[in-house]
């Protein structure tokens, strides 16, 4: 499957952005989808995912109750909907695909099969 995930741009604190990450060439309701994000000189570090059926969701700590994923099988896209932002938000964000299953640890960014290319959120103060 490929990934592309758009959405990202310059935004004041506090403010929100929509990211989205659309699928191609696959069965996109067969596949967890997961978000991450690379803040500039840090890790590539977790910070949201939904089952292949949307009924379960994870967030990292630090974006729990401002982030929200969420995905529509019949558009084949996954979104972020990020609220609240803050200046340590800003990183490029990637979207990635692993078929049926969530990696365990969640933090694992290793059991992700399928990436798409990042996109940067900038949130300024």
């Amino acid at each position: 499957v490929q990934l592309q995930a758009c959405g990202g741009g310059l935004v004041q604190t506090g403010g929100s952005l929509r990211l989205s990450c659309a699928a191609a060439g696959g069965t996109f309701s067969r596949y967890t989808v997961g978000w991450s994000r690379q803040a500039p000189g840090k890790e590539r570090e977790f910070v949201a995912a939904i089952t292949n059926s949307g009924g379960s969701t994870y967030y990292a700590d630090s974006v729990k109750d401002r982030f929200t994923v969420s995905r529509d099988n019949a558009e084949n896209t996954a979104y972020l909907q990020m609220n609240s932002l803050k200046a340590e938000d800003t990183a490029v964000y990637y979207c990635a695909a692993k078929y049926l299953r969530i990696p365990r640890p969640i933090e694992n960014l290793k059991g992700w099969d399928y990436w798409g290319q990042g996109t940067l959120v900038t949130v300024s103060s």
